[in-house]
């Protein structure tokens, strides 16, 4: 819980992230990711889906089919 005259951590915007191949790099600091599909705010340290070749992150299984498989998806 943040006193209030605590002042907010730089690091509490959205990150910007470059995707490798098992893992990620982090260019500019931040504390969540937005999913490619429904927008939501993914926390770096629960980021667990993502594509290189597209270079975005999901929020779940279900986002990635969504994104690399629409027609698959109902």
């Amino acid at each position: 819980m943040l006193n209030r005259y605590d002042r907010p951590s730089p690091m509490a915007g959205e990150a910007e992230v470059k995707f490798l191949d098992g893992d990620f790099r982090i260019v500019r600091p931040g504390a969540f990711v937005r999913c490619a599909v429904t927008g939501v705010p993914i926390p770096l340290e629960e980021l667990k889906y993502w594509s290189v070749e597209f270079q975005e992150p999901y929020a779940s299984p279900e986002a990635v089919m969504r994104r690399l498989h629409p027609q698959q998806v109902k």
